[in-house]
């Protein structure tokens, strides 16, 4: 064997005894486990109230109701001092829908706002409709209107209210020394009864 063939053969040797063999590729790391999903609040679906003409529902009363301006002496003043209390309470203005109660709000059972608050604290929602009112009745110097209302809503517990029953409101008639507050709708008192 020539000295070149010599060398060339020494030299493929040493580069074979200097590669390693080939290692097989890392097998991929071990999927994680899937975290917990999350403790979810369960969903509760949307309180319906009952279809008017129904069981716990408003009268089925077809007639419309007129949508032209009213006094607010009118029986029509009266359901829409309801319905603005009732707007009031749903969106958590508990201090202003007391007031719309009579004898400064006293005639709700609570002595201040912050107690009359307390009353809603155990209702995750709370809702009402009104229906169409009667017509005024006089008495001592004093007018009255009822107006039908059906209460729906959820406690924090989960539970369903419904509720149907009405709201009573008086006025004071033109009586000479009458004060401005005593002349406008003011709650006298909501008497409702569980339907469900």
């Amino acid at each position: 064997m020539t000295k070149a063939r010599l060398s060339a053969a020494l030299a493929l040797v040493a580069l074979a005894a200097c590669q390693k063999p080939a290692t097989p590729p890392a097998s991929p790391p071990a999927a994680a486990p899937p975290a917990p999903a999350a403790a979810e609040a369960p969903v509760s679906k949307p309180v319906e109230p009952p279809a008017p003409g129904t069981p716990g529902g408003l009268p089925d009363d077809r007639t419309p109701v007129s949508e032209a301006p009213f006094r607010p002496e009118s029986a029509q003043g009266a359901a829409d001092v309801v319905q603005t209390y009732f707007a009031l309470v749903e969106g958590g203005k508990y201090a202003d829908a007391w007031r719309l109660w009579a004898d400064g709000g006293k005639a709700s059972g609570a002595t201040s706002a912050e107690a009359f608050a307390g009353g809603f604290a155990r209702y995750s929602e709370y809702h009402a409709q009104v229906g169409a009112p009667g017509e005024p009745e006089g008495a001592a110097g004093s007018s009255y209107v009822t107006v039908p209302v059906v209460i729906y809503g959820r406690l924090k517990s989960g539970a369903e209210v419904h509720e149907k029953g009405e709201a009573t409101l008086r006025r004071v008639n033109g009586v000479p020394g009458a004060t401005p507050e005593q002349l406008k709708w003011r709650i006298e008192r909501i008497e409702t009864k569980p339907t469900r």
